[in-house]
């Protein structure tokens, strides 16, 4: 069982020596490797949580890298893809691009080019879940606020002053203030700009 925290390389090619090549050289440098004979292996174990990306050869029997791509994107997967392939199609490459991949690298490659571009991608998916993860904690502070707060805070981050929002919601001012004070506590913000970068 992988850990998801620790970031994998999924490697994906139905050449079990370029498996075993691609394995070896990314242990080579310490990184985790994961391989797939298959698009359906990977599609049916995928993890949408596992920190990583993914290695894969885009012309496979059964389903292609480009059709796995597809599938990955409707899953709204966020592990970058680096293509390899022994044939340089150039319409393949865009088709690639164009539908999110990473990178497009052409056999022979070389290692050191191979290994640039799983950096690259390692670090991108790193981004993208840190901040999915901080979307989901900004998620969690608004469950916390009552229906009052929540009120409060959609017309503080359009730029209402306190007496506005008082006549608006029929409340007194002081009344505003308490909300707008717990709400910002439970957002855990200090100013109205950094509230409004947050939400």
């Amino acid at each position: 069982m992988m850990d998801e925290n620790e970031p994998c390389v999924m490697i994906i090619d139905d050449d079990e020596s370029v498996r075993e090549a691609l394995e070896f050289l990314m242990k080579s440098v310490s990184m985790t490797a994961k391989t797939y004979s298959s698009a359906m292996e990977f599609i049916d174990e995928f993890n949408p949580q596992q920190r990583g990306c993914i290695v894969s050869d885009i012309r496979m029997p059964g389903m292609s890298g480009l059709a796995m791509q597809e599938e990955l994107n409707r899953r709204r997967a966020c592990q970058p893809i680096i293509f390899i392939t022994g044939h340089g199609d150039i319409a393949m490459a865009v088709d690639a691009i164009k539908n999110g991949a990473a990178d497009f690298l052409t056999k022979p490659f070389r290692d050191q080019d191979l290994l640039d571009a799983v950096n690259k991608a390692l670090a991108v998916n790193e981004s993208k879940l840190n901040e999915l993860d901080s979307q989901e904690e900004v998620m969690q502070r608004l469950k916390t606020l009552t229906a009052r707060e929540r009120q409060v805070l959609e017309l503080v981050v359009i730029g209402k002053a306190n007496k506005v929002i008082a006549d608006q919601l029929k409340l007194s001012p002081r009344t505003v203030e308490v909300h707008r004070s717990h709400m910002m506590e439970k957002m855990q913000v200090r100013t109205v700009a950094e509230l409004v970068k947050l939400v």
